[in-house]
């Protein structure tokens, strides 16, 4: 398994508590749809990117953790310039991506079991009425943060299994593997989980 998906440092992001973290994300997300202003979208995607690489992260590391997500926010945004606008496709182009790299940024300086505890904290309230069990809820944030860096290795391996074979590396061609190989591990991880008694049956 590799490591997780946050990097070392003493910036002001890292050091900001989990909580702030969180709460800062949801509101620049609400901030980023109440407008469809380009010239505030634009400015907010730059300083998304620029806090992203603030984070002691390389520009190739960096461009490696989003491409997935910002691949699938161009396909959006693609959809809105046929059947929408350009004006439209462009600000959701901006938006989506801001939102992807903020979210980077933040899981950039947090590790997961900081994640897990403050998600059990949040969630204890709903916990005492009975509306969900937080250990489950916090287990299963941290396995999805915990899966990416791996879904990205398994993308490598597949990339360099269709290259030996002469094959064409289309994102589209290897998707079903990939899917089909995280559903497994996947699987493997729940029957670890419930062996151990995690979860309630």
């Amino acid at each position: 398994m590799l490591n997780g998906l946050d990097i070392e440092g003493r910036t002001l992001l890292h050091r900001l508590p989990v909580r702030g973290k969180l709460v800062l994300l949801f509101t620049a997300a609400i901030l980023l749809f109440l407008t469809s202003d380009l010239r505030i979208l634009g400015p907010a995607l730059a300083a998304a990117a620029v806090l992203f690489l603030s984070t002691g992260i390389g520009l190739r590391e960096a461009f490696r953790r989003v491409r997935f997500v910002l691949f699938t926010v161009a396909l959006v945004a693609a959809a809105n310039y046929v059947f929408v606008s350009p004006r439209e496709a462009a600000a959701v182009l901006c938006r989506l991506s801001a939102l992807v790299l903020l979210a980077a940024a933040v899981t950039a300086t947090t590790g997961i079991p900081a994640f897990m505890d403050e998600v059990a904290r949040l969630l204890a309230p709903f916990e005492r009425l009975g509306l969900v069990r937080a250990a489950d809820v916090s287990l299963a944030v941290g396995l999805v943060i915990r899966f990416v860096p791996e879904i990205l290795a398994r993308y490598g391996e597949i990339s360099a299994a269709h290259k030996a074979r002469g094959l064409p590396v289309r994102p589209l061609t290897l998707l079903t593997p990939l899917v089909i190989l995280t559903l497994k591990d996947a699987d493997t991880i729940a029957m670890a989980i419930d062996a151990r008694g995690f979860r309630r049956h």
